[in-house]
């Protein structure tokens, strides 16, 4: 009986509260009926608790285990149980007797001073019956003892009462008690020694630091606040791990082996372009992300970036979007060059000695490809207005005509006639008349 009692103990840990409700305690017990004060015994009494602790001369004791008490806890400190005892009478006080049977069972109720401590003080009551050589008395029982725990579960329990018989033939006498005290009874499901009761993950095996949850990956973080359970990390990462040591987690971290910026999901940027290295096609130069972390470029040296710029093959000005800008210069030599374009009499064909000029006419107009100009054409005032208003229409777009054919994008032609409306010499000459028959290339400011 001992053996399994000690065997129940070890594997039930945690003292007897809610969660370990029961108690076995069992031993020796003594009996002593001398310091009783009872004048009506057949037996010379003392005082009561005179000699309470003369044991060779009056108490009674059976060299075996001669108690057992059982005892279940029922909340605020309160226990109830029931205790069976044995013993041998050799002694009624100062008066041999012959070796009369004792037995008793008592009903318990015991309330305990302290929780949770390793000296366990307590007071008991209650009542039961006690035979004594086969004749029996009812008790009602007052003591008090103290438990010892050497373990969660395991103690010495030491324990003095007085049990008095209401019936005459009654033996009032003191019972002292030495024994083993075992607690038990509580629900772990998950066997990891935190009681159900008390354990915030009671279908999964944890630690006690954590109120029974566990930590998977040992890191000190338990899993449910872990955001990486299976890997060890650092509290400041959620409990997951930071390979590269940039203040980002792995499980988030773009780049896990090289230290990089949050802002680029763990990622480097070397040349600080806001592009990480790993989509910069150009790593050690700053660009844009718009050019894949590349610069952008400049061919023609003009100041404004090919992406801006209308002519990214010729040299121009900010101001004209990167292309060369018409000057007063230019303008007044190509319309040098115009005006020196022949047509044959009264009509709108070239003459053939004309295509010389336009080779220099489109030279200039290739220096200037997002540049526009009107083809103007200008008569004398000889003939009537309306002849010479179609006329200049119609050279102004024989010119055109040309010039587009020669690879002059149309949209940067227009044509228009004046007829003798803008004459630059008097018509009264030849000469003057000879200046006012011609054709003007102009720029179109936008």
């Amino acid at each position: 009986m001992v053996v399994g009692l000690l065997v129940l103990g070890f594997n039930n840990i945690q003292a007897q509260d809610e969660n370990n409700p029961w108690q076995i305690s069992f031993g020796v017990n003594a009996i002593d009926v001398y310091p009783t004060n009872d004048s009506d015994a057949a037996y010379p009494t003392g005082s009561l608790f005179s000699e309470y602790f003369n044991a060779n001369d009056h108490w009674n004791i059976l060299p075996s285990i001669s108690y057992v008490h059982v005892s279940k806890y029922i909340g605020d400190g309160f226990a109830v149980g029931v205790r069976g005892s044995l013993n041998r009478i050799s002694k009624l006080g100062d008066v041999s007797a012959d070796d009369l049977s004792h037995y008793a069972v008592d009903g318990t109720i015991k309330y305990n001073i302290l929780k949770n401590t390793k000296i366990d003080p307590f007071v008991e009551v209650g009542g039961g019956y006690t035979w004594v050589d086969e004749i029996g008395a009812g008790t009602v029982n007052g003591g008090i003892g103290v438990n010892y725990w050497f373990t969660d579960f395991i103690g010495l329990t030491l324990q003095t009462q007085y049990k008095h018989a209401f019936e005459d033939y009654g033996v009032k006498h003191f019972q002292h008690l030495a024994g083993v005290s075992i607690r038990f009874g509580g629900t772990d499901t998950d066997g990891d020694g935190i009681y159900d009761k008390d354990d915030a993950c009671p279908e999964v095996a944890g630690l006690e630091a954590f109120n029974g949850c566990p930590d998977s990956d040992g890191d000190g973080i338990e899993d449910a606040k872990d955001a990486c359970p299976n890997e060890a990390g650092s509290m400041e990462m959620n409990g997951c791990p930071d390979a590269d040591g940039d203040g980002v987690a792995d499980k988030d971290d773009a780049c896990p082996n090289e230290a990089g910026l949050p802002a680029l999901s763990g990622c480097p940027d070397a040349d600080g372009d806001g592009v990480a290295d790993k989509d910069d096609e150009c790593p050690s130069e700053a660009g844009p992300a718009e050019n894949n972390g590349c610069p952008w470029p400049d061919t023609d040296g003009d100041g404004v970036l090919d992406k801006d710029d209308e002519c990214p093959d010729t040299a121009g000005t900010v101001a004209n979007n990167g292309c060369p800008e018409v000057t007063e210069e230019v303008q007044a030599q190509l319309n040098e060059y115009a005006r020196t374009i022949l047509f044959d009499t009264g009509k709108a064909s070239l003459k053939p000695e004309s295509t010389r000029v336009f080779v220099d006419i489109i030279r200039i107009l290739d220096q200037y490809p997002n540049s526009r100009f009107t083809v103007e054409g200008h008569t004398d005032s000889v003939g009537s207005n309306s002849l010479n208003q179609k006329l200049s229409e119609e050279r102004a777009n024989s010119v055109r005509d040309f010039l587009i054919n020669e690879g002059i994008d149309a949209s940067r032609l227009e044509a228009v006639g004046y007829g003798e409306e803008r004459p630059i010499a008097t018509n009264n000459t030849r000469a003057g008349r000879t200046q006012n028959r011609r054709v003007e290339i102009n720029l179109i400011k936008e």
